[in-house]
C-alpha cells in the first residue's frame, strides 16, 4: 500500500519563507534562551565527580577474590569498603 502525499492544512500554507532578512535579525539561541542553554550545554552523560575513583591493577589472591565474587554482583564495592574501613582504622 503506498502512502499518499502529505498535503498540508490551510494554515500551514500561510507559513511564509524564511528570508534573508528574518537570518539577519535573528538571534543566537544562548541569547533567547539563557537557562535552557546552560542546561544543555552541560553535555551528555554522567556529571564529573569532585573527586573520581581511580583505576589501579591490584593483585590479589584467589582465594580472597573468590569469596568477594561468590557474594554476587557488587565485589568491587564490597572489596572497596573494606579497604576503606582498614584505612580509616589505619591512617597515614
Amino acid at each position: 500500500m503506498k502512502k499518499k502525499p502529505y498535503k498540508g492544512t490551510p494554515e500551514e500554507d500561510n507559513i511564509e519563507e524564511l528570508d534573508e532578512a528574518f537570518f539577519k535579525k535573528a538571534k543566537p539561541f544562548k541569547e533567547v534562551f539563557p537557562e535552557l542553554y546552560t542546561e544543555w550545554k552541560r553535555g551528555r552523560g554522567r556529571p564529573k565527580k569532585a573527586n573520581p575513583k581511580r583505576e589501579v591493577k591490584l593483585r590479589i589472591d584467589p582465594d580472597v577474590l573468590e569469596v568477594f565474587k561468590s557474594h554476587g554482583s557488587g565485589w568491587q564495592t564490597r572489596m572497596n569498603d573494606v579497604l576503606k574501613a582498614w584505612a580509616k582504622r589505619h591512617p597515614a
